[in-house]
């Protein structure tokens, strides 16, 4: 498989970069992150600018209809510059909507950076099972009438709108009967507590009661909507590999450049040998993720249902095994300077960290991968 980007590809990176290393830079990240809404309008406005939601847009829809690997391009440099708008919670639900067909009006918002959304998929005690879902929804008439609640939603306070998981039908842990719904923010009985995460991005947690929505805010099938929902979640899997892989990037070469300018007994350290040995390890590792991470985006959207499944996992797990690896060396480098708040590096190590826990950690997709058919065969 070629890995290398195409013409325009790497010009669109190229674009994202210039932005995030022109108007993004590690000063202006602290302010965004510690104002009331801990996201930046004007840096959302600039990456709808730069086409980067319309990518996630059918072109019906007003958008590009970029694939998944065009998605990895901006994930990736997201992931370099610790960008904390809700970009990937804004994706995610677009392929929710996309899939599911019938929102089109929805979708054309997002393209142009009209519509801030959330994925509002976790309840408390579900860990990483998203067919756990005990927030019901009774059909009612015309609608539906919601209630349960939400937690860890990432980005819910600054949505306009969530794509929820609910259950229609079924016992708690069954695939069958999980139906996805549309909820505006501003539907009556809809509750959301905004808080900052230990990353610095955003969370939220939902309370619904008796939230009433329309039969069309329905998203696929009512009472089907498991095979969606595991779909889109490992498309968001691919996404969080490749904002992995992007900070991964960024933490090794701030450790580099660190080696090569602290100095103890009159040398830079990164003439130490030993050190050399562990930047070489670290960068090993980055190519690993970075390679399997490809390999997922390129195939998540194209492959069957069993074949997606082993490889988002197995990126996962690999992209896990290098983010720690990484993360935990790059702040060791630094010394006790790299846990300090004022030092850019103990936020990658944040982020990898949140990373490793969002969709399934890597415990819960190494065991996902060996529970897939063609393993057990072996």
């Amino acid at each position: 498989m070629d890995f290398r980007l195409s013409e325009e590809q790497q010009q669109f990176s190229d674009s994202l970069r210039r932005w995030i290393e022109k108007d993004y830079a590690f000063e202006a990240r602290q302010k965004i992150i510690h104002s009331e809404t801990g996201a930046s309008a004007s840096a959302y406005a600039a990456l709808a600018e730069l086409g980067a939601l319309a990518l996630a847009v059918p072109e019906d829809a007003g958008g590009m209809g970029g694939s998944s690997e065009d998605l990895m391009i901006v994930m990736k440099e997201i992931g370099r510059g610790l960008v904390v708008e809700p970009y990937f919670a804004t994706v995610l639900a677009a392929e929710f909507l996309k899939l599911g067909g019938a929102h089109q009006p929805l979708l054309e918002r997002v393209a142009t950076g009209d519509l801030k959304l959330a994925c509002a998929l976790s309840e408390n005690g579900s860990g990483h099972e998203l067919s756990n879902i005990g927030t019901l929804a009774r059909q009612d008439g015309d609608g539906f009438v919601l209630d349960g609640a939400k937690c860890a939603v990432v980005h819910g306070g600054q949505a306009e709108g969530f794509v929820v998981s609910v259950r229609t039908g079924g016992e708690q842990r069954d695939v069958d009967g999980i139906t996805l719904l549309y909820v505006p923010r501003n539907a009556p009985g809809l509750t959301v507590t905004d808080y900052r995460t230990f990353d610095g991005q955003r969370g939220a947690d939902l309370r619904f009661e008796k939230v009433r929505v329309a039969a069309s805010d329905a998203i696929g099938p009512v009472g089907q909507g498991w095979e969606i929902l595991e779909a889109v979640t490992d498309f968001g899997v691919a996404l969080l590999c490749a904002e992995a892989v992007g900070a991964i990037e960024a933490a090794n070469a701030l450790t580099l450049d660190y080696l090569k300018t602290r100095k103890q007994f009159g040398v830079p350290i990164g003439t130490f040998q030993v050190l050399q040995h562990r930047m070489a390890d670290m960068y090993i590792h980055q190519e690993q993720a970075r390679s399997i991470t490809v390999l997922a985006a390129v195939k998540v959207q194209t492959a069957s249902a069993a074949e997606r499944r082993k490889l988002v996992s197995a990126a996962k797990v690999r992209v896990g095994k290098a983010l720690k690896f990484v993360g935990q060396q790059a702040v060791q480098m630094h010394g006790g300077m790299g846990m300090t708040n004022e030092m850019s590096i103990s936020h990658y190590f944040k982020r990898l960290t949140a990373i490793e826990m969002t969709l399934g950690n890597t415990d819960f997709h190494r065991s996902r991968f060996i529970s897939q058919p063609e393993f057990a065969a072996h």
